[in-house]
C-alpha cells in the first residue's frame, strides 16, 4: 500500500498534528514506569520541529470516559517527561478541539486525552472535522491504534487537507509488510501462548503464507493432542482439535509442516517452584503438565531456524516466567538473535521474553503494537493505515 510520509513533505510553517501512541503505564501515584513509547514518538516530533513545523501532538491515556475528564486521564506526566527527553518545553492544552490556543513553528504542544473526547471513539466525521481544521498535515504515528477506526486514527485522516505516516508508523508498516506480504524463504513463524481460540484466526492466516508453523505454549498442547499424543492434564482446548488437525493437514497440502514436539518439560503443579522433568512426549503421564518443551525438541527448532530466511515470532515455547520452564523460550530466543533471517517480533508475552533474554538489539524489528500486530497478522485491514492508503493521491 502506498502512503505519504512525513519525512517527504514540506513541513516549514505548517501546523502539524500527530496522533502518537503515549499510553504509557504508571502506579498509583500517576508517576510514569517506562516511558518507551514517550520516546518512541520523539523522532516523529523531532522530524516536523526540525522542519520549522508547529507541532500537535496528542494520543489517548487509559480508559476516560468521553465527555467526563478525570485527573487521572490526564497527560500532564506525559507532557513533563516529553519535555525532558526533547529538551524544550511541551505545553498541555485542554479543550483544544474547538482551538483557541496557538502554537508557533518550533514549538510543541500536547492535546489533552483525545478519548475523553465526545465522538473519539464512534469515529465521529464532527470531530474530525473539527480537528482538521486545527492542521495543515496530520501524522499518525500511533501503529498501535491502527486496527482501531476512531476520530484520531481514521476520521482524522480521511478530513485533514494532508494525511502521511510518521517514521515510527512506517518503519513498522514497511517490517511487516516485508515479513508478510514479500518475504524472504524459508518463512517461519512461531506462534506461542495460551489459547489457541484466541490465536485461531492468525494460525489460519499464517498457514496459508508460512513454510513452517511453529507452535508452543497451551496452544503446542492442543496440536499434541490433535496428533493422538498424551498431554496429561496440560492446558488444552480439546473443543479445538478438529481445527488443529484443519491447520495440520492445510499446512501439509502446501508441503509446510507443524513441528510437533518430542520431548517436553513437565511438573505436577504450576508453580514456580514445581520439580520439572524431562520426558518423551509419549510418556507423559496424566497427571503431569507440559509447562515447556524439551531440549531435543528445542534443538530441532533451533536447526529449522537456522534454515529460516525470515521470522516472525508471537509468543513463547512455554512458561517462561518461571526459570525452570524457560529454556524452550531461551534457546529459540538466542537461535532467533544469531540468525542471520529477518527477524520480526511482536506481542507483550514476546517482548517480555525478549527483554528477559536480553537480545532486544539483535531483532531485527521489535512491534510494540499488540492488537494492531496481531490482527496484520491475521490478514485483516486495519483501519487507519487503509485511510492513508486512500489519501495518498490526494
Amino acid at each position: 500500500m502506498q502512503f505519504k510520509k512525513l519525512s517527504d513533505l514540506d513541513l516549514a510553517g505548517k501546523r502539524v498534528f500527530i496522533r502518537a501512541d503515549l499510553n504509557v503505564p504508571q502506579d498509583n501515584n500517576g508517576a510514569i514506569t517506562d516511558d518507551t513509547r514517550i520516546r518512541a514518538s520523539v523522532p516523529g516530533i523531532k522530524l516536523a520541529l526540525d522542519k520549522g513545523a508547529a507541532v500537535m501532538v496528542t494520543s489517548h491515556l487509559g480508559r476516560p470516559t468521553e465527555g467526563d475528564f478525570k485527573p487521572e486521564d490526564s497527560l500532564a506526566p506525559v507532557a513533563a517527561r516529553m519535555s525532558n527527553i526533547l529538551g524544550q518545553p511541551v505545553r498541555l492544552v485542554q479543550n483544544w478541539v474547538d482551538g483557541g490556543f496557538e502554537v508557533k513553528p518550533g514549538e510543541v504542544v500536547l492535546l489533552e486525552n483525545c478519548r475523553v473526547n465526545k465522538g473519539e471513539k464512534k469515529n465521529s466525521p464532527e470531530l474530525a472535522a473539527k480537528m482538521a481544521k486545527l492542521c495543515d498535515i496530520y501524522a499518525n504515528d500511533a501503529f498501535a491504534t491502527a486496527h482501531r477506526a476512531e476520530a484520531t486514527t481514521e476520521a482524522l485522516a480521511q478530513a485533514a487537507p494532508v494525511a502521511c505516516a510518521g517514521p515510527l508508523l512506517a518503519a513498522e508498516l514497511e517490517a511487516l509488510g516485508k515479513a508478510l506480504l514479500s518475504p524472504e524463504r524459508p518463512l517461519t513463524a512461531i506462534v506461542g501462548g495460551s489459547k489457541v481460540s484466541t490465536k485461531l484466526t492468525i494460525l489460519d492466516s499464517l498457514a496459508d503464507k508460512v513454510d513452517q508453523l511453529i507452535v508452543g505454549g497451551g496452544i503446542a498442547n492442543t496440536f499434541l493432542l490433535a496428533s493422538g499424543l498424551p498431554i496429561g492434564k496440560s492446558l488444552v482446548e480439546a473443543d479445538l482439535v478438529e481445527e488443529a488437525r484443519r491447520i495440520i493437514a492445510k499446512m501439509a497440502a502446501r508441503g509446510a509442516s507443524v513441528p510437533i514436539p518430542v520431548d517436553v518439560v513437565t511438573a505436577k503443579e504450576f508453580s514456580a517452584s514445581a520439580t520439572a522433568t524431562v520426558k518423551a512426549v509419549a510418556d507423559v503421564d496424566a497427571d503431569d503438565m507440559i509447562l515447556d518443551v524439551g531440549p531435543q525438541t528445542s534443538a530441532r527448532l533451533c536447526e529449522q531456524l537456522e534454515a529460516a530466511r525470515t521470522i516472525v515470532w508471537n509468543g513463547p515455547l512455554g512458561v517462561f516466567e518461571f526459570d525452570a520452564f524457560a529454556n524452550g523460550t531461551k534457546v529459540l530466543a538466542d537461535a532467533i538473535a544469531t540468525s542471520s533471517a529477518m527477524s520480526l517480533a511482536g506481542g507483550g508475552d514476546t517482548i517480555a521474553a525478549i527483554a528477559k533474554f536480553g537480545i532486544s538489539d539483535k531483532v531485527g524489528y521489535i512491534s510494540t503494537a499488540g492488537g494492531a500486530f496481531l490482527e496484520f497478522l491475521e490478514g485483516k485491514s486495519l483501519p487507519a493505515v487503509e485511510a492513508l492508503g486512500q489519501r495518498f493521491s490526494k
